[in-house]
């Protein structure tokens, strides 16, 4: 059965969203601060998070920090109205997806399959071998791009979004093509989570301080060239 952590301090959306989620047929555990959450996910795996910013103690960016740093489980986070930078934020420490308070239960499960179905596609896909663009060599084996002889850890959003354009080097892609692919859903996000990914990727691939590997191309999209 799919397990799903909910993390939030406020029990009226902890009881509404596990009641969602279950009526959904997944097994969700819940949790109400940060302490809490790293504890259940290093006694438990679990498919997905979701995980609220605003937690007492640990914030939800912390938790969030701590889980990439230590797997790959996909992050749905959530977000007051108010807090763009937290979401912004979120999405720079490695989380999948965002979604900004007040959502509609329907909404949320959307996203939560969403990722589901981004990691079992991930899993189902055959590996095509190792794949060279310049300086960069992608291993879909082992989940991990060499930069330049040295090898580097991506999360899943970032390794699907260098698989895209790497699949076709100099093609322009646009903003919605990415997180079409992405999402594999009909919810793409917005242009702003688009730019973070690709924000997030070039910290970990670029050569110097002015990106050249993947380049902008003012209002279309985004391009990867064989630096």
């Amino acid at each position: 059965m799919t397990c799903v952590l909910v993390v939030d301090d406020e029990e009226g959306i902890r009881e509404s969203v596990g009641y969602a989620l279950r009526r959904e047929g997944f097994d969700v555990d819940e949790v109400e601060d940060g302490a809490q959450a790293l504890a259940a996910v290093r006694d438990r795996s679990y498919d997905v998070v979701v995980l609220d910013v605003m937690l007492p103690g640990a914030s939800g960016l912390d938790v969030c920090r701590e889980l990439r740093s230590e797997g790959s489980v996909p992050i749905l986070m959530l977000s007051a109205r108010d807090t763009e930078t937290d979401r912004i934020v979120g999405l720079e420490l490695g989380a999948d997806d965002y979604l900004t308070k007040p959502f509609s239960l329907a909404e949320l499960v959307s996203r939560v399959r969403a990722l589901l179905r981004r990691r079992e596609l991930d899993r189902a896909e055959v590996p095509a071998g190792r794949r060279r663009v310049g300086g960069l060599v992608l291993d879909p084996e082992r989940h991990v791009v060499e930069v330049d002889g040295q090898e580097q850890h991506l999360t899943l959003s970032e390794f699907r979004l260098l698989a895209l354009l790497a699949g076709r080097p100099e093609h322009v892609f646009t903003r919605r093509e990415i997180m079409t692919h992405l999402w594999q859903s009909e919810h793409v996000g917005d242009q702003r989570a688009c730019d973070i990914h690709v924000s997030n990727l070039r910290r970990k691939i670029e050569p110097g301080p002015e990106p050249s590997r993947i380049v902008t191309i003012r209002g279309l999209g985004y391009k990867l060239m064989p630096v």
